[in-house]
């Protein structure tokens, strides 16, 4: 396990927590790893009945650390895509707990959780566009089949940060919470679930994921076949430059 991801099992509830709060939690390949196995972990192993994923207070995750996101992130064989490949097939539950910011693979991952609950902190944003990439995820799919075609355009195409009360309104949340309340609420629902039938929680949940199973698989590889075209555009570098040197990108020389 990375030093940056804790897991703990308690009750039938296997926490991972996404620790590397200097750093707003930035994704990297050995955290990704550590993710991918825990869930591996999860969905192995009968004592887990839920898995609860966090971050700290005011600190979900600001998505990839783009250092080590740069040190090849088209590779299929790279962590993030097991971690990616794992949630999607998760067969138990699985119930997110978003305080602060949630970037880029931050708020799509919520989209195959089955029970996201936010802090009145929480900011949502898919900001792959403005990096010059295209999403992930398998995002594509499940955000449109969620939200609604126009509502998906103007989350994606602009790449603008949403606040709680939006995720709320458009059901990437369940519930809002007080910060201070947060984490509580988040396990006393994770516990309520420990406690129901899991023979009969795994079969709903195969049921409710069943339909889409095979497009979300077909999402991510034509996803990643594009993302790594994007990877090696002018926009894409001029957009990770721009990061880098703290400026505001120009796209205007690109057609």
């Amino acid at each position: 396990m990375s030093e940056n991801i804790l897991t703990e099992l308690s009750g039938g509830i296997l926490r991972i927590e996404m620790h590397r709060p200097e750093k707003r939690n930035a994704l990297t390949s050995a955290m990704y790893a550590a993710m991918a196995d825990a869930l591996d972990r999860a969905a192995r192993e009968e004592a887990v009945r839920v898995v609860l994923i966090h971050g700290q207070p005011g600190v979900f995750t600001a998505g990839n650390d783009l250092t080590d996101f740069l040190n090849g992130p088209g590779e299929p064989d790279r962590p993030v895509f097991h971690f990616l490949r794992g949630i999607a097939a998760a067969p138990k539950p699985l119930i997110a707990a978003v305080s602060g910011n949630a970037v880029g693979v931050g708020t799509t991952m919520l989209l195959h959780c089955d029970l996201v609950y936010a802090g009145a902190s929480a900011r949502f944003q898919l900001p792959f566009v403005n990096l010059g990439l295209c999403p992930e995820a398998a995002s594509s799919l499940l955000l449109p089949r969620l939200v609604g075609h126009q509502r998906a355009a103007e989350l994606l195409l602009f790449g603008e940060p949403f606040d709680a009360a939006r995720a709320r309104e458009i059901g990437l949340v369940n519930a809002i919470h007080p910060e201070a309340e947060l984490m509580d609420a988040a396990r006393e629902r994770a516990h309520k679930l420990a406690t129901q039938p899991a023979a009969a929680l795994r079969a709903t949940k195969m049921l409710l994921k069943k339909a889409q199973a095979a497009m979300v698989t077909q999402a991510m590889q034509d996803e990643g076949v594009i993302f790594q075209q994007q990877l090696a555009s002018p926009e894409a570098k001029e957009a990770f430059s721009a990061f880098l040197e703290k400026r505001k990108p120009d796209f205007s020389r690109f057609g």
